[in-house]
Formats: C-alpha cells, structure tokens, sequence
C-alpha cells in the first residue's frame, strides 16, 4: 500500500495520460505530482516528463514512481535490493520522530502523541539518519537518495495509527499500527526516464509550446502541507518546533490559494492564463470550489475547451463527517488547446465548449 493521498489519481492515470496522446518532443509536466501516479504513468508511455510540487516529500514520492531500474543502480551499496535489507537490520535508535510523534513525546510535553510505536518511531529514526549519512557520504546519488526517502516514507504509512492523514492520529492502535515497520523494495522498470524535478510554487513553473502541462490542484479547503507534516519532517530529516495535540510543523508558508472558496476560481484562471505549454489537462472535482460551468466559461478565455468525464469514484473519507458528504465524486477533466490571439480561427465567440 502507497501513502493514501487526498485526490489521488492512482486509480484514472492511464485515461488522464490518454488525454496528451503520443509523446512528442515536449514533456509531461505534471504539476502538482503528489504521489506521482499521472506521472509514472505518462513515462511509462515514452513520455519525458517533469515533476513539479510545492512540498518536497510529494516530489521525492513522484521522483521514486517514475524511476527506472537504471536510474538508481546503487552502485557503492551493492544494488538496490542490499540497501533495503540493509535498512531493515538498523536497529532503533530515538531521535525526533520518537521523540515527538510516539508515547515518548509525554516525557517531552504535555501531549502523548500515537502516530507510531514508540519501537518504531525509532527504527524510523535510524533509517533517516542512515540515509542522511549515505548522502552526506556520497555513497548515493541524488535520486537514489529520493527512492528511498519515498519507500520509507511508505513504510512509515504502513505502520502509522491514522485514519488516513497526519492530520489527527488515533487513540486506540490499530493491528496495523502494532506491526514492525519494514521497508520493501518496489518494483522499477526495465527502462530509464528523462525526468525533471522541482520543489516549487506552481506559478513560477516553466513550460514551453511544446509541452503538454497537467495541473492536479486542491479542490477543497483541506491543506496538504498540514494534512502531510509528518511526511515533511521524515523526507527533510530536520528538527523544527512542532506543537499542540497532533504536532504540526509550520505550515502557513505553503498554504494554498487554491484551498480558499474566495480565492480558488481566480488561481485557477491565472494558473491556465499563464501558461506557455501548447495543451493543459485540469483535473477537477464536483467536490470543489468551483462549480463546473463557472470554471469552464471562464477558462474559455484561454482557449478551446472541452470536459472529458473521467470516472464517479469513492469519496475520500478521513472521517465521519466527511463519509456523511455522500459516497461519491464526479472526477472530470478539462483540456485547454490555447490558442493565440492572432489565430484567425479564434473569434470573438472564443472558445468552442464541449460538456
């Protein structure tokens, strides 16, 4: 099992990738990769691709799905495989992670916090820092150094006493949370991917007219940099100040203007505005902000406009209030061709719209 991800488009990335068709001499950029199930599946089709997110542990969960068996050979540690198991004998040593994200953080404040068991708060701990030390060493490489920041950040979902995200965590442990935490080697492709990875706002994301731009927004108000903190702090392997019940790290910086009903419909007609790439692919919800025929009689302005439907599927369900929403979703895609102004095939009636 992945990390369970708000939005996830694990489930419809092949129909998603469908949409660009063949791969051409520009690249997919998916913009907002998340886990990056769109992008793995566009470099599965031949496609080079670019990653792009604002948190760092989403583009190391994207880097470690789009990568090739060739890409990460792990050459001074005798094959990727021997990492892992090299990994899974550490034995526990506390550190942050234990210290503030397991029983132990009773002894250190005033909340007892049951993301993990106190055993493996520390075994988390030594594989970060493990990890950490191999990186300083240069004994891997960069991407090698993301793979299996991503595989333990799976690992660590595993085990983790929560009902979804690093929101809240659980009183009671679930026979899940019990278990050892162990990391396993995933599956990597025969081939090699031409990839690109960014840690950044998506508005300073470049593209060009020959790319084809893929954009995943937040639908909703929920704000992954606080439903993800957890996996901030294992990818960056830091210390920062964390408080109150659930622990969270400073967040406010990454806050999206997507994620505000006031302010969502204005973002996103910038984001499509503002792009050089010759197709954008905007994934949207009838959970979201904006209502449909709001978003496309706007984006109208940028170019031809068609909706693809894509699939009803499970409505994400942290909790009981949420599952109390209905059971289900409309997911659907709008492709924009932009057009230039010059285009005589462009008239004042702009864009054609196709429901």
């Amino acid at each position: 099992m992945g990390v369970r991800y708000i939005g996830s488009k694990a489930r419809v990335a092949d129909t998603i990738v469908d949409l660009a068709g063949a791969s051409g001499s520009g690249r997919f950029v998916d913009a907002f990769s998340g886990t990056g199930s769109v992008a793995a599946a566009a470099a599965a089709k031949g496609w080079n691709v670019t990653i792009n997110d604002s948190l760092p542990s989403a583009v190391a969960m994207s880097v470690g799905a789009v990568l090739g068996v060739n890409d990460v050979p792990f050459t001074s540690m005798g094959g990727y495989k021997n990492t892992i198991n090299f990994l899974n004998d550490l034995s526990g040593r506390p550190g942050f992670i234990h210290a503030q994200y397991s029983p132990a953080s009773a002894s250190t404040g005033a909340v007892e916090r049951r993301y993990f068991t106190e055993a493996n708060a520390a075994r988390l701990d030594a594989m970060r820092a493990q990890i950490r030390m191999w990186s300083a060493g240069e004994d891997i490489t960069w991407a090698e150094e993301q793979l299996l920041l991503a595989d333990l950040m799976q690992s660590a979902n595993r085990v983790a006493n929560i009902s979804g995200t690093y929101g809240c965590f659980l009183k009671r442990w679930t026979p899940a949370a019990l278990r050892a935490v162990e990391l396993t080697p995933r599956h990597l492709s025969s081939r090699s991917t031409n990839f690109e990875a960014v840690v950044g706002d998506v508005f300073d994301l470049e593209t060009t007219e020959e790319d084809t731009v893929y954009y995943d927004p937040p639908y909703t108000k929920r704000q992954y940099s606080a439903y993800y903190h957890l996996l901030e702090t294992l990818h960056a392997g830091d210390e920062p100040e964390v408080g109150g019940v659930t622990g969270l790290r400073p967040w406010q910086e990454k806050a999206s203007a997507f994620c505000y009903k006031t302010r969502a419909l204005d973002a996103l007609t910038r984001l499509i505005m503002g792009t050089k790439a010759r197709q954008v692919l905007l994934s949207y919800s009838t959970e979201g902000h904006v209502a449909k025929d709001h978003l496309v009689n706007a984006l109208t302005e940028a170019g031809h406009v068609t909706v693809h439907e894509i699939k009803t599927i499970g409505r994400y369900r942290p909790n009981a209030q949420a599952s109390a929403g209905g059971d289900t979703v409309d997911e659907y895609v709008i492709e924009i061709n932009p057009v230039k102004l010059s285009d005589s095939a462009y008239s004042a009636d702009r864009a054609g719209v196709y429901a």
